[in-house]
């Protein structure tokens, strides 16, 4: 076997660097597209450095630089003696920011997509007043959207907008576009507040997200307002072990 990587490897440099390039980019196209397109999925054992080596044909030192990038780029682990592993992408939300979810989802190197799963017009009920405000009481919009890193939902999005603060929201469909960045546009809002909070995903959550149903779910909250008046009142449910929540912040003057 080490004389066989020892030929493949003076071969490749026989055929110069385009040639090594070529295969090391090879590998890393081949894995990371199984990868993003769920073929292979969180803890899947990549086949071991051996066997990409007589796959492709390649030096080991080829196929290690191909893992080493895979590695660092959050997409696998490496574990000593036991082989590579497909890594669940760990997301990150700066809590005293207002994020876009297209922005996580795309840090991870993942395409974005977002789908609408509900769209209602009503009358404020007491279940809205208590998410947007107790002045509240005209019409609001009530959207349920989910959005998709690769192959696999990345989180759902439970939105209410108060239509007395954001009347054009009224004929907007919400199809192609989130409201989230719709109404960044749109609206200059004042202030905000998050609230993080833990649960277990119900059943409806759970399949929204391809969960069991009691998976553990991290929930991030948000109600923001304009000139004092409710805008919006969202919540963001996403996989427990997927997401992280950043605060950074400075020592007060006292």
């Amino acid at each position: 076997m080490a004389d066989s990587i020892a030929e493949m490897a003076r071969g490749e440099e026989a055929g110069g660097a385009d040639a090594s390039t070529s295969l090391y980019q090879r590998i890393l196209t081949d894995i990371r597209d199984r990868i993003i397109s769920g073929e292979w999925e969180p803890g899947y054992r990549i086949p071991f450095e051996h066997e990409l080596t007589e796959q492709y044909g390649c030096s080991r030192m080829t196929v290690n630089k191909a893992l080493s990038q895979l590695a660092k780029s959050g997409l696998i682990e490496r574990r000593r003696r036991s082989g590579s592993f497909v890594r669940r992408p760990q997301s990150q939300a700066a809590v005293l920011e207002i994020h876009d979810i297209r922005a996580e989802v795309e840090a991870l190197g993942l395409p974005y997509r977002y789908e609408l799963i509900a769209h209602a017009r009503r009358r404020a009920n007491t279940a809205d007043r208590e998410r947007l405000g107790p002045d509240v009481s005209g019409q609001i919009l009530a959207l349920r959207c989910r959005h998709h890193a690769g192959a696999r939902p990345f989180c759902v999005e439970d939105r209410l907008i108060n239509l007395a603060a954001v009347p054009e929201a009224a004929a907007e469909g919400f199809v192609e576009t989130a409201p989230g960045p719709w109404l960044i546009g749109r609206v200059p809002w004042s202030s905000a507040e998050h609230v993080i909070r833990a649960m277990a995903a119900d059943t409806e959550i759970a399949a929204a997200l391809n969960l069991p149903s009691g998976a553990p779910c991290l929930i991030i909250e948000r109600r923001t307002w304009s000139a004092e008046r409710p805008v919006t009142h969202v919540h963001f449910t996403y996989p427990a072990n997927a997401h992280a929540v950043v605060a950074r912040f400075t020592p007060s003057d006292s």
